[in-house]
């Protein structure tokens, strides 16, 4: 790769965060930046830009770049996200989010008085639901829909209930996840045989430390905005709003309904278990099994075939906002992301940094903080990761290292990075749901995790 084709994409992405600070709309500006790169990198001649499907001429082919990325998110994780926002807003208009929280404060109410304490030990259980449902950004709605509410209702704010979610997504890890399978086949193990064997012996006191981090943190943070926004609405302060724990009317069994979903990706997990042969229940069959099921639940209760439609249409509504806010947002982020790709911006770095006569020790610590910062910037730990890891075997053979001492931190360092990212899929769609900004929440984010990779590289080239 050039180096010039390396400075522009660092004034890309330079010019990008300014228009990101600065509020400009996102999706425009980061698919400005995008086709942008994209047609540098053609000129300069760095990566060849080309889509599945040709068209025959540049000029189209970047724009058929653009659909074909349009088309394979709405295919993928598109619905998927969709489905998960319109489901949110049907629990909140037939009040089942009102059930859940006035269930909920029963049992937690002793956490009211140490409502960070429950915001905090959010993180270890999401973190083992998502070995059982590797999505980031499934999981990520799916604990919008039922835990957010309860942790906004015992006092936190909601960007320190949004922080915990994500964080509750840091690592890729268990049998399940795409980086894990990549990271197992450069070492030559099994999914199995890697997570338990490396990947767990590292995450564990990794989260105990970004459990910390993000308990001091968020408390920092709520009481600097409270202290700013004092004239401003509860729902804003994140102080704890009197009108969500007051008894709704509706039956109080609808409060299963928003956990409805995670409880039967969890039952029919094959890392479960539980079923022989295994059922393959996927994210948005899983939410359309229960919106069908809620809307017969509404149905009974109401006895009006009108209002149970009406109740539907919220459904609707919800799917199309998170479209309008979300899906098209990640569109451009991967766009964006394409643009970094093919100008070569992660081989520059790799090459650079294997030149520059660094110890291998200290290059597995540079190369760690640069999949981190790539992560950021790509807003997904999948494509930093999968950029650097075909390169990884032969650079820890050049350097006198196992394999497993470049792969594990890297892998992990780049599911880090997608968290503190505010164009990462996870980011973009529980900000978005929540109403509330996605650079600052992965502002929020960032602290915590800078510390957080701090001590996942020095405990590994201490322990390795």
């Amino acid at each position: 790769m050039s180096e010039s084709a390396f400075i522009f994409s660092l004034f890309m992405v330079g010019v990008t965060a300014i228009g990101l600070y600065r509020k400009f709309n996102p999706q425009g500006l980061l698919m400005l930046s995008g086709l942008l790169m994209l047609t540098a990198a053609f000129f300069m001649q760095v990566h060849p830009v080309t889509p599945d499907k040709p068209t025959g001429t540049v000029t189209f082919d970047i724009i058929r770049m653009v659909e074909e990325t349009f088309l394979s998110n709405l295919a993928r994780a598109g619905l998927m996200i969709m489905t998960i926002g319109g489901y949110v807003a049907f629990m909140n208009h037939i009040k089942a989010t009102n059930a859940l929280v006035y269930i909920s404060m029963k049992p937690l109410g002793l956490f009211r008085n140490y409502p960070y304490l429950a915001a905090t030990i959010v993180i270890p259980i999401g973190q083992l639901l998502f070995i059982t449902t590797p999505s980031a950004a499934g999981l990520g709605l799916l604990l919008v829909a039922s835990v957010y509410p309860v942790l906004v209702s015992l006092g936190v704010s909601r960007f320190t209930a949004l922080s915990v979610i994500a964080a509750a997504t840091l690592f890729d890890q268990g049998p399940g996840s795409a980086n894990t399978a990549m990271a197992a086949g450069l070492i030559g193990q099994s999914n199995v045989e890697y997570f338990i064997v490396h990947q767990l012996p590292l995450v564990i006191p990794t989260s105990l430390v970004i459990m910390i981090l993000f308990y001091f943190s968020n408390r920092y943070f709520d009481k600097r905005d409270r202290k700013k926004r004092q004239e401003l609405s509860s729902q804003s302060s994140g102080d704890l709003a009197e009108s969500s724990v007051e008894k709704p009317d509706v039956p109080l069994f609808f409060a299963l309904l928003p956990i409805l979903p995670l409880a039967l990706l969890i039952v029919f997990s094959p890392f479960v278990g539980l079923f022989q042969p295994v059922v393959a229940l996927g994210t948005t069959t899983a939410m359309l099994f229960s919106l069908f099921l809620s809307l017969t639940f509404v149905l009974l209760h109401t006895r009006n075939l009108r209002t149970t439609f009406d109740a539907f249409g919220s459904f609707w509504k919800g799917m199309g906002n998170v479209f309008t806010s979300v899906v098209t947002l990640i569109v451009a982020s991967e766009v964006f992301s394409k643009g970094l790709i093919h100008l070569g911006f992660i081989d520059f770095l790799v090459s650079y940094s294997s030149h520059i006569g660094l110890s291998g020790l200290t290059i597995a610590a540079v190369f760690a903080l640069i999949i981190f910062g790539a992560a950021m910037l790509m807003g997904s730990g999948n494509a930093a990761f999968f950029s650097f890891g075909p390169l990884l075997p032969g650079i820890a053979t050049q350097l006198g290292l196992p394999v497993f001492a470049l792969v594990l931190p890297l892998q992990l360092a780049a599911s880090m990075g997608r968290a503190a990212s505010p164009i990462a899929g996870i980011i973009v769609a529980i900000a978005g749901v929540a109403g509330v900004s996605p650079v600052e929440l992965a502002r929020r984010n960032t602290f915590p995790l800078v510390g957080g990779i701090i001590f996942l590289i020095l405990y590994h080239l201490i322990t390795f």
